[in-house]
């Protein structure tokens, strides 16, 4: 793809993370209140007025989000800008690497409804299953119209396999005792399954593989750092999206 494509693609990227965060806030703020636990290590999500912006705090042993009052313009500008180099960055290196692939627009698609389901979890621990929904429904009808356009159907049947491995595997990992692996997460792992199985078995694998090692990274980071104690939840759907994100890229 031209320099000139990826900068676009680039932009509409900008423009698809600027846009995720109101879509994140009205996803995020399903109820007037909400709270897992005040103790201390537990994830704590409160939500007030619509619109507010989301920052962590960083007591030891404890991942809180808190949503501020609309004033709070400072934090939502940096929620904005976040957003929109996050954006760019995604969308703009999936066309630089994947620009002669057909299956392109699916995962554009499934990567712009991954931002707000990024910035979701990492606000209040859940993957809404509208938004997961969403990016398993953009990424179903990209690659029809890839298969279409390349006369091979058969790759659909690779995509449909992908996901079904993803569930399963997912789902097994989930029933494990102590584990911190939710059902939303099992179903983003299935529908990320369908553009990695796409893309055939050893992009499936990494992209199954990479966020259980950037996840890890992140736990012993926050660790290190006092963030967090052994039992803290931590979101791992940012995860699943950045480790499906490498996979297509190195594939």
């Amino acid at each position: 793809m031209s320099a000139g494509l990826v900068t676009g693609v680039a932009l509409l990227g900008a423009l698809a993370g600027w846009a995720a965060v109101p879509l994140a806030r009205l996803s995020a703020h399903p109820r007037p209140s909400a709270a897992r636990s005040d103790a201390p290590g537990d994830a704590v999500a409160r939500f007030h007025a619509p619109g507010d912006a989301a920052v962590w705090s960083h007591a030891p042993g404890v991942a809180v989000a808190r949503f501020h009052v609309p004033g709070d313009l400072a934090a939502r500008c940096r929620d904005r800008l976040g957003a929109t180099l996050a954006g760019a960055t995604v969308l703009g290196g999936l066309a630089a690497a994947r620009g002669g692939d057909p299956a392109l627009p699916a995962f554009l698609a499934v990567a712009a409804v991954g931002l707000a389901l990024a910035l979701v979890d990492l606000a209040c621990l859940r993957l809404p299953d509208p938004l997961v929904a969403a990016a398993a429904a953009a990424g179903g009808v990209g690659l029809v119209g890839a298969a279409l356009i390349t006369g091979t159907p058969a790759r659909l049947l690779a995509a449909l396999a992908g996901a079904a491995v993803s569930f399963a595997g997912s789902v097994l990992l989930a029933l494990l005792p102590g584990a911190r692996l939710g059902f939303g997460d099992v179903k983003l792992t299935a529908a990320l399954g369908l553009p990695l199985g796409w893309l055939g078995w050893p992009t499936l694998g990494l992209g199954l593989l990479l966020p259980h090692l950037l996840n890890g990274v992140v736990v012993l980071a926050l660790l290190a750092a006092r963030r967090v104690r052994r039992d803290t939840p931590l979101p791992f759907g940012p995860a699943l999206l950045a480790g499906a994100w490498l996979a297509i890229l190195l594939a």
